[in-house]
């Protein structure tokens, strides 16, 4: 079958139709051997032609009788013709064969032999380059960054580029999409002339955009909610009546509202027309989830044992999607079987989101501890109260008033009682591409926390800052460099009247692995381990994508506790090494670790395996 037939867009430019597929008349199982021939050496088309026919990736299973045998060769006229285009492939030929006789021409009972031999033979002809490529009423150069769009000269529609049909595709969506992020809500394509010249083997492509009028947003009206307040929701996407219309508006509206998690779907629907004034009514349709949910998790290295959690929260409580959860966890066992030994924490979260603004939530939390570590054992009631708001999509913001009282038993100082009250404020950039396995981005944060401890009579300043930063290359970034740095300084009084949990430890998986949770600090003169007034970590992994659902990580830790404000580096610097094994989920990644110290000291283990949900950073 010639190739000389162009379909773009749904539309015929010249050429004849392809043949139309039959109705299929199910019967015997077909068995049907297969080859393809590219009548050229270049492997890239090549592989390409193979992953589009359905006669090459089904051909290890019979095809539904002969009639359907056909029906999938003639299909493959298509899906072929299709790959030629999309590699700017205009003049080719496309020779489907069943038993020598080509599939075009066959009838839906013709009879074949069992197996049918199919051989499918392309030419895939010369490449056609773009002599004219143009867009008329094109947008303006945007007045703000985030109105631009990318220039589809740059993606390869101009002259002399090879004319992809893709190209010519994205051409017009760019083309819309930058009028779109102007105002101009229903910009569309008025007019294409797309043209193959194939004594010259070349393409003229003509895109005419109509912008329309620019549009204002309408009143949003809520479809769909059960128990949810719709004038609330309508409040929380964000759009305001008379406000000039931006898609990403929309698009961000959409991702603050799927953080609120009452929904199982959500979308938006613009009205077909603007209307006299200008305006563009939304409609947000909804379809809410059942308002209660419980959960559990578990964590287990084979230093610290095994840690079971679980919750339960109810999403909805008042009807403006406030969340009330429940946590309760245990922790430490295989460590020891008493009871009295594990690590135990129990405790609620209150969270209001639309606070003020749609991107600010009010969040109040208590909580019990009793923890049981190496370095000391603590038993505390812990509250917090506080603001979130989200910035844009990669900055956000925390500030919380923290409270709580607490008392500590450890070998070095005995029994303590510490009561604190402090401000805690953060600020996070996160522009990684999937947070559980990040391929590319950075991850930067910094926490401030003044505050008073009221049984000594101390003010301190404690500060913390970390960064991560991820680099992926290859073939869908199958593999990846991935690096942290984690820094933390602690001003005030002396460590003895500091509580134990506010200084700095390292150790465990998603510190230093190799070494138990929390067990590097200072040591000191009667053999024990104290928290530190500073910290320094760093983490190097390489990343591997073996297969679809499994990969391998090599990685190397380091940490350092000091006894001063500012790191001196006076102690030796910890470090781990070891290998990892993911099993690749929907959900992230389920990580496996295996991990040595390498310079293991008295206490330490020899190894240590960490297994857990996402990677270690």
């Amino acid at each position: 079958m010639p190739a000389h037939a162009f379909e773009l867009f749904g539309i015929r430019l010249f050429g004849r139709d392809a043949p139309a597929e039959e109705d299929m008349v199910i019967g015997d199982p077909q068995n049907y051997e297969v080859e393809i021939v590219v009548g050229e050496t270049d492997s890239d088309i090549e592989g390409k032609l193979r992953a589009a026919s359905t006669l090459w990736s089904d051909r290890n299973e019979p095809a539904s009788g002969a009639a359907g045998l056909i029906s999938k060769a003639r299909g493959d006229y298509r899906r072929l013709l299709a790959t030629l285009y999309s590699e700017g492939r205009y003049g080719g030929t496309i020779s489907i064969l069943i038993d020598g006789r080509e599939a075009a021409d066959l009838a839906p009972d013709a009879t074949l032999a069992e197996p049918a031999n199919v051989v499918v033979t392309v030419q895939p002809g010369p490449l056609f380059n773009f002599r004219e490529a143009a867009i008329v009423n094109e947008a303006p150069a945007p007045q703000s960054r985030r109105d631009a769009v990318d220039d589809p000269r740059d993606e390869g529609f101009a002259p002399g580029e090879v004319a992809r049909s893709g190209t010519i595709i994205r051409a017009e969506r760019l083309a819309v999409e930058a009028w779109r992020q102007q105002g101009h809500a229903k910009a569309e394509i008025a007019e294409r002339r797309v043209e193959a010249a194939h004594d010259f083997d070349v393409v003229d492509a003509r895109i005419t955009v109509d912008p329309g009028r620019k549009a204002y947003y309408g009143p949003v009206t809520v479809q769909g909610t059960e128990r949810i307040d719709p004038e609330w929701l309508a409040w929380m996407t964000g759009l305001r009546q008379g406000e000039e219309y931006d898609p990403d508006d929309l698009t961000r509206a959409g991702t603050r509202i799927a953080r609120l998690d009452v929904f199982r779907a959500a979308r938006f629907q613009e009205a077909e027309m603007i209307d006299a004034n200008g305006l563009l009514p939304i409609t947000y349709i909804v379809q809410e989830r059942l308002p209660r949910r419980f959960g559990v998790g578990g964590t287990y290295s084979t230093i610290d044992g095994l840690g079971v959690e679980t919750f339960w929260v109810h999403r909805n409580l008042f009807g403006r999607a406030e969340r009330l959860r429940f946590d309760a966890k245990v922790a430490g066992i295989g460590q020891t079987f008493k009871p009295d030994e594990f690590t135990y924490r129990v405790g609620a979260t209150f969270t209001k989101p639309g606070v003020w603004t749609p991107d600010t939530d009010f969040t109040a939390s208590l909580f019990g501890d009793r923890e049981v570590l190496d370095a000391y054992t603590r038993t505390a009631i812990t509250g917090t109260a506080g603001f979130t708001h989200i910035f844009n999509e990669e900055l956000s913001g925390k500030a919380f008033l923290t409270g709580g009282v607490a008392r500590f038993d450890d070998d070095e100082f005995g029994r303590r009682d510490f009561a604190t009250l402090g401000v805690t404020g953060t600020l996070t950039y996160d522009s990684r591409d999937n947070p559980t396995d990040a391929t590319e981005g950075y991850f930067l944060e910094a926490t401030a926390y003044p505050f008073y401890e009221f049984e000594y009579g101390n003010p301190a300043f404690k500060a913390t800052a970390e960064a991560r930063a991820y680099y992926g290359f290859g073939a869908d970034n199958r593999f990846v460099l991935a690096g942290r740095v984690k820094l933390g300084t602690l001003t005030g009084p002396s460590i003895a009247q500091l509580p134990p949990d506010m200084l700095f430890f390292a150790g465990g998986g998603g510190s230093v692995r190799g070494y138990g949770y929390r067990n590097i600090g200072v040591p000191t003169a009667s053999g024990n381990i104290i928290g530190g007034r500073s910290l320094a970590e760093a983490s190097a992994e390489a990343r591997v994508r073996v297969t679809n659902s499994i990969g391998l990580v090599g990685f190397v830790d380091a940490g350092y506790v000091g006894e001063d404000t500012i790191p001196s580096f006076d102690e030796d610097v910890r470090i781990g090494a070891g290998v990892g094994l993911r099993y690749l989920t929907g959900l992230g990644p389920i990580r496996l670790d295996v991990a040595v110290p390498l310079d293991r000291r008295e206490g330490d283990p020899s190894v240590g395996v960490y297994v857990g949900i996402g990677q270690a950073f």
